[in-house]
């Protein structure tokens, strides 16, 4: 059997989604391990940093710049903003560890630098509010993939949380937004959006379409996440299905009630964050974590399932990986955080993939799709 260190190391391993940027704005510092705890200056749940990326063999990563659709648009601009300028400083940080990346070839260079590449991607098209001029702003500050929407509709098109529909796919300026997308050679996320905006852009984009962050809607059956015929969609585009680390969309054992848990973490952890030196909030919080950790959890062997059905559907060009570590409250069992993310590996060895096969999965996939993206805007 092939030796699950030496084929991670062999690889440029990419995570597509990692949402550390709502650490980073929060005070946290990624050049050390950051502290977890309930009082000022530690943080209650924690799963990436430098070291922790380092020892995860993670050699890039697209650290998301997520607005929430509940805000305004200029607030939603501001927050964005906020969002760069901290990745920018934390990179300038640990310039011995990291580096800001914009191109593909740069996460192989980097690597042999013995460099992390962090690579830019914003999460809901809202902070470009109805302005082509900013999305060009945001690309020349770095973004090499939007996410189209998050849990609502915007002003690009309908989102797959959303109960109401109201533009039945894209908007007509979503529609202008995939066309300037595709001659900047920025990528066009489809996690999260409607199954009709997701047709939509199958029919407007020129270039490939990738989910930086999505599961198998045939496993977990939950809008969430894409059909088999979404996923083989993405493939005959060209693009990449990068599987998502959260429990919630790995399996659709889980109830309202255990929702309702972290729903209820949330509540306490955005109270705490207002006064973090009050003694009550520190304990309403620890409280809320540790009914959050009682949680069932699935294996990490269940995001491999959905690699699986993935390459089964698509083909193993077109299947990678996009954790969410960061942006979600409970993670699957042996895989809490970016340090083990050689269990993935491990289990794919075990389940028979090639050595090349786990190459394209762990980041040659999605590299590649950057260098179409790329080939399409100069071909124009």
């Amino acid at each position: 059997m092939m030796d699950t260190r030496a084929v991670h190391e062999s690889a440029v391993v990419l995570d597509s989604h990692c949402d550390a940027p709502c650490m980073l704005i929060k005070g946290a510092d990624f050049s050390g391990r950051v502290p977890q705890g309930y009082t000022p200056g530690k943080f209650p749940l924690t799963q990436v940093d430098f070291p922790r990326m380092r020892k995860g063999g993670v050699d890039a990563s697209f650290f998301a710049v997520y607005t929430s659709n509940s805000l305004l648009p200029d607030a939603a601009t501001r927050r964005a903003l906020e969002m760069v300028a901290a990745i920018f400083d934390a990179v300038e940080h640990a310039s011995d560890v990291a580096a800001i990346a914009l191109s593909p070839e740069e996460a192989y260079e980097n690597k042999k630098k013995g460099l992390i590449s962090i690579y830019l991607g914003m999460e809901n098209g809202a902070p470009i509010q109805k302005s082509l001029s900013l999305l060009r702003l945001f690309y020349r500050l770095g973004i090499r993939y939007m996410t189209l929407t998050h849990c609502g509709n915007n002003e690009i098109c309908d989102s797959s949380s959303a109960p109401e529909k109201r533009w039945g796919g894209l908007s007509p300026f979503g529609r202008k937004v995939i066309a300037e997308m595709n001659r900047l050679g920025m990528l066009i996320d489809v996690s999260h959006i409607s199954d009709e905006s997701f047709w939509d852009c199958i029919r407007y984009s020129e270039a490939p379409l990738v989910a930086t962050h999505s599961c198998c809607r045939a496993i977990a059956n939950v809008p969430r996440n894409m059909s088999d015929e979404m996923i083989r969609a993405v493939a005959e585009n060209g693009g990449v299905v990068q599987i998502n680390f959260y429990p919630f969309f790995l399996d659709d054992t889980f109830t309202s009630e255990e929702k309702a848990l972290t729903d209820r973490f949330d509540d306490a952890d955005y109270a705490w964050r207002d006064n973090p030196s009050s003694p009550d909030l520190q304990k309403t919080l620890a409280q809320a974590a540790e009914k959050q950790a009682g949680i069932r959890r699935v294996s990490y062997k269940r995001v491999v399932d959905h690699i699986d059905h993935a390459v089964e559907i698509a083909g193993v060009d077109h299947v990678g990986i996009g954790s969410d570590f960061d942006g979600i409250n409970v993670t699957p069992e042996g895989l809490e955080d970016i340090s083990m993310l050689p269990v993935l590996t491990e289990e794919m060895i075990r389940r028979g993939y090639s050595e090349q096969s786990i190459r394209k999965i762990l980041g040659e996939n999605f590299l590649n799709v950057m260098k179409k993206a790329r080939d399409v805007a100069e071909g124009r």
